[in-house]
């Protein structure tokens, strides 16, 4: 069994280091990370990725046990999609619109998430970061259609450094956390990036 510790280690690096274990390990990995952030997002890479994970509290963290042949068989077997059938991403790195008075960009802001649901094409995901996190957080006023387009299969994420530098990660009241990791991945294998 391979073991890895990445405990400590701020985001991106749990799942940067998971990924370049799983390249290379053959059989279990056995991973020691943090609660929070780090769970999550190692969790949801390895089980997007095919994989299977045994997770047990610690008193310190977590431990995982990640089992599986996961998708890098599969991604060699056959020749990687081209770009045009990835996600529709949409990033959002601002609470508002534009370079105007900032009233104007937050009812801006607010006026285009909630038009979305007007839309009959919806982006795959959507993805905060800096003040744009602001948006996913309690007091809110775009939480419940951020919410409403979740339930309509949009996942919603939040870059987790940026919560934390607003102290907004235990008020997240849409979606879940990301990391850079995640966020440069999907934009990089993206169909169109749409950007705010």
């Amino acid at each position: 069994m391979n073991k890895l510790d990445v405990r400590g280690m701020a985001c991106p690096l749990p799942v940067v280091q998971v990924k370049r274990a799983l390249e290379s390990a053959q059989g279990e990995l056995h991973v020691l990370l943090d609660d929070g952030a780090p769970r999550e997002n190692v969790k949801r890479f390895a089980q997007g990725r095919g994989y299977q994970v045994h997770e047990e509290p610690l008193e310190d963290g977590f431990a995982f046990t990640i089992t599986g042949p996961g998708a890098t068989a599969a991604r060699e077997a056959t020749p990687a999609p081209a770009a045009v059938a990835g996600p529709t991403v949409m990033l959002i790195g601002s609470d508002r619109m534009g370079d105007g008075p900032e009233e104007l960009g937050r009812l801006l802001m607010k006026n285009f998430i909630m038009t979305l649901l007007d839309m009959s094409e919806l982006p795959d995901r959507i993805f905060f970061v800096n003040t744009g996190v602001l948006l996913a957080a309690e007091g809110s006023e775009v939480v419940e259609t951020l919410n409403e387009l979740g339930n309509r299969g949009v996942e919603v994420l939040s870059c987790g450094i940026c919560l934390d530098f607003f102290k907004k990660k235990e008020t997240l009241a849409a979606g879940g956390v990301t990391n850079m990791f995640t966020i440069a991945e999907t934009m990089l294998t993206a169909r169109s990036v749409v950007r705010l």
